[in-house]
């Protein structure tokens, strides 16, 4: 039913985060499907970028990197199965843009509780649910 299955990592979040890996894991197992976790991040503020090491940008990244993957390996899936990226932007729709050119049946994406800034400004998965094509699993 699902051939390809993308997850949404929040990194700032290891218990959230382990969650999602578990059940995007238990999914990608029931149903042989290919995984790939995805990690958004925020841009610099354009007036911080001046301040920021030459190299910034890239040890983040490679710092986020290797984060992403020790939470993909513990999903359960085969290695050859499972892939990870990380973005820069608006979350919600870079995380969009990478199911649809990967192809994704699937989106899974943890939530929090859901809290009085958030009802106020909406979540990242309330938009994902929203705008998404393919099936989108909320899990807490």
């Amino acid at each position: 039913m699902f051939k390809k299955i993308l997850a949404a990592v929040e990194l700032t979040e290891p218990e959230i985060a382990a969650h999602v890996a578990r059940a995007a894991g238990a999914l990608a197992n029931k149903f042989d499907s290919d995984l790939r976790f995805v990690n958004v991040q925020s841009l610099v503020p354009i007036a911080s970028i001046d301040y920021a090491p030459e190299n910034f940008d890239e040890g983040i990244r490679l710092g986020l990197e290797k984060e992403l993957a020790a939470v993909a390996a513990k999903c359960g899936r085969p290695l050859e199965r499972v892939s990870s990226t990380v973005t820069f932007g608006p979350v919600h729709q870079h995380i969009l843009a990478e199911a649809e050119s990967w192809g994704a049946d699937m989106i899974i994406v943890g939530s929090h509780r859901p809290s009085l800034d958030r009802i106020l400004t909406a979540s990242n998965a309330t938009a994902l649910v929203r705008d998404a094509t393919c099936a989108v699993l909320v899990v807490r």
